[in-house]
Formats: C-alpha cells, structure tokens, sequence
C-alpha cells in the first residue's frame, strides 16, 4: 500500500506569506475603496535595469536564430556567469569607471569557477541542499528566522534545535555548548534585519569548525550592508571555506524576483568524511536540474556589468533612502526597531496594546490599509513584533507612517 509522507501534516496549515496574501485578499475585496501600501511581503517594486533588459532582448534573438539556439544548457550554469561572479567577488570596493560610487564594499575574495553553481532562487537552493546531509543530522536554526529554513527540515522529519534570537542578544545569537551538525546563519538576517560583525561570524567559524559541522549562510541581502565591519560574504572569515556553503540571490539586489536567478558557492575544500561536498551537488544538479534559462543567465551577467552594477546601486539606494526614512520617524517616537540599516526589513515592537502579532497585523490592515509581516509566523521568538520592508515607491508613505504612529503612544 502507497504511504505518504505524513512529515507534511507537521506543517503549519498555510506557508506565511500565502496566509498573508489570503488576508489580503479578503480585505481588498470587502474593502475596494480603500489605498493599501504594502510593506509585508519582501517582494521588490523596481524594475530590472535597462543593462539586463538590453541583455534579455538579444538572448531572445540568439534564441531565435538557429545559429545561436541553446537547447539544455550545463547543469551547473553557463561560464559566462560563473566567470562574472568570481570577477565581482574579487572586484569589491573597486571605483566603477572613475565615478564615486562604490559597489560591494567588503574584502575580496577568491572563488573557482567551478565552486559556482547557478540555480533559479535561493529558497529552492536552501531546501534541495538538504539532500547532501543525512537525516539524522542536528540542524540549528534561529528564531526568528525565514521559514523555508525550518519546514524543509520539517518536511524530510530533522531533528531541529533553535538559537533564540531576542531583544537581549540584539537578534544576533551566538555560539553555545549545544552540539550541531548543519548552522543556518542569515545575515542581514530575515525578518530581523541583524547582521553579523566579522569577529561574530568568525566565532561561528570556529565553533563550526570545532564541532565538525557546516554553516549554510544565507547572504540573500547582502547589498544592503552599509557598516564596514559587516562582512558581505562568509568566505571573508578565515578558514570559513572549510565549514561554510554560501547562498546568494539577483532577486533583492537585482530585482529577479521575477526572473528567477540564484547561485551557491561550495568550495573545493569543503570535505567531510573525505567527500567534496562539491561533487556531491554535481551529481546532484545534474540528476535534478536542468539548468537556469540562458536568457536569465545573460540578464544575471549584464546585472553584474560596470553599466548593471550602477543602475543597481541606484535601485538599491532607493530602497535604502525609504529605510532611512522609517528608521528617523521611529527613533524621534521612541518605538522599538532593529535592522533596517544593512538591511531591507525593519523589525519593530509593539508595547502599548495587548495583543498578538497576528491581531496587529489585522488591526494595521483595517484601520491603515498598511500590509505588514507579524513576527510570530518567523518563530515563537518574533511575538509582540512585526516586520516591514522597505520595498516601496509611494508617494504618501509619510501619511501612511503617521498612521502607524497612531498605534503606538510613548
């Protein structure tokens, strides 16, 4: 007889963000007249700039003419990418064309071609790595922290111990005596908007490395950073390629939210039980994945161009401004708030109402029309906290922040 996987009924009935557009939805149809602003759900408004356009335009031409047609492209990604992201991973802090504008601040760092693996957005890449590790592995997971990490071990039945992240430790939790095979780290972490300072994350290094496990860091925001002592990747921590996988993403930095463009570094030393965990996911990719479109791929390369890398620094900065913002009516009304400066998402408390982050959502919902993200659907941790991004272009914003104010009296 057929058995399922009854891992699944351990789930929560909806994945978060689906719930939150459910109650959206609602809201809208009973509610047609009135102007929603949506600071919830992470995903971007900008588009993708005229670089990758230009680009994607003359792939759709390649592909039409049978001279230059790809079929199945390499499992692993074209090397014109991969060779575009060692380069910007070398190239940080470089002055793009003599114009003062600085791109990827941060140390450089040395990357093979072939410890590049493309693939088609991080949270897909994040949940298949988990067949390179045995089940029966001890998984450490923040909380808060982005879901994907935990109902993917909840899926295929790990045993998962959490790091509270709290007001306490400034949502940035560190090493314990807990034993731990696999270490999620997301920094600037989601929803929190923390990020780890070099001397943490080498703390993380070393404990990793002490215990024989491996880090899976998520750098999916990594654009954002603007304190120099914030590293922009793993690998500018000795001996971190030793214990780490790093995962990054075009859809928060690039805006492919839509596109759908991602890549994970494994390096060629990381080993465990004497196996390059780098032919493993070869082996892998090539059974499960037939590759990122080629279109994508040259819009991905053309986001990484002299020409890409500044249109994007504007998208970001526009991003980052609306941060800025937020953060300076916050600060002068004393509200509670973390992240927000190396990060997209801004994590604030409510203290003056007695209710739960899921009631605050529907209360900012139907008296502001503001969409947030209750922080208790990121763990039990996240309670009497919600999230908002910074992904926006209104021109009322300062109207609706004057609502959000009205909630919450000093």
């Amino acid at each position: 007889m057929l058995k399922i996987n009854k891992n699944f009924l351990n789930l929560s009935q909806k994945y978060l963000f689906d719930e939150i557009k459910h109650k959206v939805q609602k809201f809208k149809k009973a509610n047609p007249e009135v102007p929603l602003l949506n600071l919830g759900i992470g995903d971007v408004v900008l588009p993708i700039c005229q670089a990758s356009v230009e680009a994607s335009k003359k792939a759709c031409t390649e592909m039409g003419d049978p001279r230059n047609f790809k079929g199945y492209g390499p499992s692993s990604g074209y090397d014109f990418l991969k060779s575009k992201i060692c380069e910007n991973y070398l190239k940080r802090g470089e002055k793009i064309r003599n114009k003062l504008l600085q791109i990827n601040k941060g140390i450089p760092v040395e990357i093979d071609k072939n410890e590049v693996f493309i693939g088609d957005g991080s949270k897909t890449d994040i949940c298949n790595i988990l067949d390179l590790f045995a089940q029966d592995n001890i998984c450490l997971i923040p909380n808060p922290v982005y879901p994907v990490y935990i109902d993917s071990n909840i899926m295929r039945n790990s045993q998962i111990i959490y790091a509270n992240s709290t007001e306490k430790n400034n949502f940035l939790p560190m090493p314990s005596d807990k034993k731990a095979d696999i270490i999620y780290i997301c920094s600037p972490n989601n929803p929190t908007g923390a990020a780890y300072s070099r001397d943490q994350l080498k703390a993380w290094v070393d404990y990793a490395l002490e215990q024989n496990s491996i880090i899976l860091y998520d750098s999916a925001y990594e654009a954002y950073i603007r304190d120099d002592n914030i590293p922009h990747s793993i690998f500018e921590i000795e001996n971190s390629k030793k214990c780490a996988i790093e995962f990054r993403s075009f859809s928060k930095n690039a805006g492919f939210t839509g596109m759908r463009c991602s890549y994970v570094i494994i390096p060629n030393e990381l080993k465990f039980e004497n196996i390059k965990l780098l032919d493993f996911w070869t082996r892998r990719q090539s059974t499960k994945y037939n590759g990122t479109c080629y279109i994508v791929q040259r819009a991905a390369e053309a986001a990484l161009s002299d020409d890409g890398l500044i249109e994007t620094e504007n998208f970001l900065n526009t991003y980052k401004q609306n941060s800025d913002l937020i953060l300076d009516i916050f600060s002068k009304n004393d509200i509670t708030f973390f992240g927000g400066k190396n990060s997209p998402y801004i994590w604030f408390k409510y203290t003056n109402l007695n209710k739960n982050s899921w009631d605050l959502f529907d209360l900012f919902l139907q008296k502001t029309g503001i969409i947030t993200t209750p922080g208790s659907g990121f763990g039990e941790c996240g309670e009497n906290f919600l999230r908002i991004s910074t992904f926006f272009v209104n021109n009322n914003i300062d109207f609706f922040l004057k609502k959000i104010l009205t909630f919450n009296t000093p």
